[in-house]
């Protein structure tokens, strides 16, 4: 179609209704030109709501709002009261240009601007950040800015999160005072966190420490495994004691040394020999790949006392030994780690008696001369007889010492 004079080329449609009426365009071509100011991206103004996030660009920057373009009519205006959360360094970084997420209060004053407020946009942007979160279980960091009788209070861009006591590592679960005093002291600190709960409706957030600290073990244990072989010697800590044995931290995941692996010498109670925080090197006994476990030995990095005592002790020779156990056919007394023997009732005196404790008891120093020493068999005969040779024990299943 020719093009007639003084018909509008560009997208102001104000006067196409005169330019028809005067015979300048026809219906056809007011269409057509009406249709091209429609799809015009520059007049493809966004219908915005309350509750609408968008990203706009700030235009002016004034002590107490700043105006920002969001593809609107007209320009939004951010009020000083709705910028609380922004950080004094972004708020000072902030210059006209700056890309800014905004929340939209009200779509349109009295003046025809919009109200926006960037605290309600972190906010939502932190809420969807966190639902994901939760949702993917995944591990954030967030500081501790207060604390109450029932745990810590983090800001998450925000949004504020409750950390419950229960769920922290470093809070002590003594006293009030001292379990207040731990909190007090990790204000301002980071912490790595779980999303346990989450109620955007009722403004609800619970996290966990102890779930994040967890997890991040259990993705180092597995690390840790896939290193680890049988006989490997590492240092570790010992972050636990029970009846039964003892657990080693070897850097991200705990073993057992079972108590007959603490040590060469008989223990009844691993306590004796170990409490949390020892430094100790272990030797990698077995993996269970499978059930995630590691077996481990004190005793093993050790040399095996009785492959020397040959060479050390011979018959005759009177030693210093520990009461460590009482029987009724005898007492075994402790010459060094790891090398015990049997001091047999027979041996201990003179005069006949009914029971060793009538001699000795658990825990006395007494001087023994060894009449008999088997170093295959990890087995020692000794006497309290000191100046004069006797006859040795029966080797029946009770006379002798063995220190497995």
């Amino acid at each position: 179609m020719e093009e007639r004079k003084g018909t509008p080329t560009g997208p102001d449609t104000q006067h196409l209704p005169e330019l028809r009426d005067n015979g300048m365009i026809d219906e056809e071509e007011e269409l057509a030109l009406m249709q091209q100011f429609l799809s015009d991206p520059a007049h493809d103004y966004r219908n915005l709501k309350y509750g609408d996030t968008v990203d706009g660009t700030v235009m002016r920057i004034d002590r107490d709002e700043l105006l920002v373009d969001i593809g609107a009519k007209a320009e939004g205006v951010v009020p000083s009261r709705e910028m609380q959360s922004l950080p004094a360094e972004d708020r000072a970084g902030l210059h006209i240009g700056s890309e800014l997420l905004v929340f939209i209060v009200q779509s349109e004053d009295k003046e025809g601007r919009a109200i926006l407020s960037v605290d309600k946009a972190r906010q939502e942007k932190s809420w969807r950040v966190l639902q994901t979160a939760f949702e993917k279980s995944d591990v954030i960091t967030a500081r501790v800015v207060n604390y109450n009788k029932g745990g810590l209070l983090v800001n998450l861009d925000g949004v504020r999160g409750f950390v419950p006591a229960s769920q922290v590592n470093g809070i002590s679960r003594g006293p009030e005072t001292q379990k207040q005093s731990d909190m007090a002291r990790m204000v301002n600190t980071d912490l790595q966190l779980k999303v346990i709960e989450i109620n955007r409706n009722r403004n609800r957030l619970i996290l966990s420490e102890r779930q994040a600290v967890q997890e991040a073990r259990e993705s180092k244990k597995d690390e840790l495994l896939s290193h680890l072989s049988e006989g490997d010697v590492r240092s570790g800590i010992v972050s636990s004691v029970c009846d039964f044995g003892a657990f080693v931290d070897i850097g991200g995941a705990d073993g057992l040394v079972h108590l007959s692996e603490i040590s060469w010498s008989r223990v009844k109670h691993p306590s004796e020999v170990l409490k949390p925080g020892d430094t100790v090197q272990v030797s990698i006994i077995s993996i269970d790949h499978d059930r995630k476990r590691i077996a481990l030995s004190i005793k093993r990095t050790q040399s095996e006392p009785w492959t020397r005592a040959g060479e050390r002790y011979q018959l005759g020779q009177v030693v210093e030994g520990t009461i460590t156990q009482l029987a009724s056919f005898g007492a075994f007394a402790r010459i060094e780690d790891g090398i015990e023997g049997l001091i047999h009732i027979s041996e201990m005196g003179d005069e006949r008696i009914q029971h060793p404790k009538e001699v000795v008891a658990e825990g006395d120093t007494v001087q023994a001369r060894i009449i008999r020493i088997d170093p295959a068999r990890k087995r020692m005969g000794l006497s309290l007889r000191l100046n004069r040779e006797g006859d040795e024990p029966a080797d029946d299943d009770d006379g002798g010492s063995d220190s497995d």
